[in-house]
């Protein structure tokens, strides 16, 4: 038989499934919430590793830091290694690491960790004692720190040159006044933090050392309000 009297059989090129084999597409539960679930994880994942905006909620941190200024924290650098003195830093509140202060204020009924859980937040169960807070650090671990009643900080005997501080604790003829005073040396993988507004600031002289695994991060851009926006690295 020639070529010409063959019978054209039609073919097929799409490869046939084989036998059992599923062509269903994937879940709707997953179509719909695996996005929302993995931008979550994204959104999470950024703000708790890497960064996330934070705002100034006291007059702690005047006159360099406004209350409601709105901050770039990041999360990175401080993880392979020590802050350093001048570098503005955001930690867990005291009263989720001093019991002494939980002990005083008797407010705590669930740990910080617990309450700054998110959904915490959605459910209404929040402390204001467990925000987070924000602080200059003025020693490191090893220093031997010095802060008289006025506020003014001695490293390893030598005065601290702080251009960010106008606002000290008053004193009287004595030199005495109502703010705390500290002569310690620093622990090892400890700091100490203070206001840059000597005169009103719960800081170091009042709940001690700072653990270095508190920080959070540390304070690198104000981006609002746009009139002051720039770096805070010292």
């Amino acid at each position: 038989m020639s070529d010409a009297q063959q019978q054209d059989h039609p073919t097929n090129d799409k490869a046939s499934a084989p036998q059992g084999a599923s062509t269903s597409n994937p879940h709707p539960f997953w179509d719909f919430w695996g996005p929302v679930f993995f931008t979550l994880g994204l959104f999470f994942g950024i703000r708790y590793y890497v960064a996330e905006a934070r705002y100034i909620p006291s007059e702690s941190m005047i006159p360099g830091l406004q209350v409601q200024d709105r901050l770039l924290v990041e999360k990175v650098s401080l993880r392979s290694r020590s802050p350093r003195r001048g570098e503005i830093v955001v930690f867990n509140t005291p009263y989720s690491f001093n019991s002494a202060l939980n002990l005083k204020s008797g407010q705590m009924s669930l740990p910080c960790f617990v309450v700054n859980l998110p959904f915490m937040n959605w459910m209404g169960l929040t402390n204001s004692s467990c925000d987070a807070w924000i602080k200059r650090v003025v020693a490191v671990g090893g220093d031997q720190v010095s802060v008289n009643p006025r506020g003014e900080v001695s490293v390893n005997g030598q005065r601290l040159k702080e251009p960010y501080v106008t606002q000290y604790c008053p004193v009287n003829d004595r030199g005495m006044g109502r703010c705390n005073s500290l002569i310690a040396t620093v622990p090892s993988d400890h700091v100490l933090v203070l206001g840059d507004n000597r005169s009103n600031s719960t800081d170091g002289r009042i709940w001690g050392f700072l653990p270095e695994e508190e920080i959070l991060g540390r304070a690198l851009w104000r981006f609002w309000p746009f009139d002051r926006f720039g770096s805070l690295i010292p």
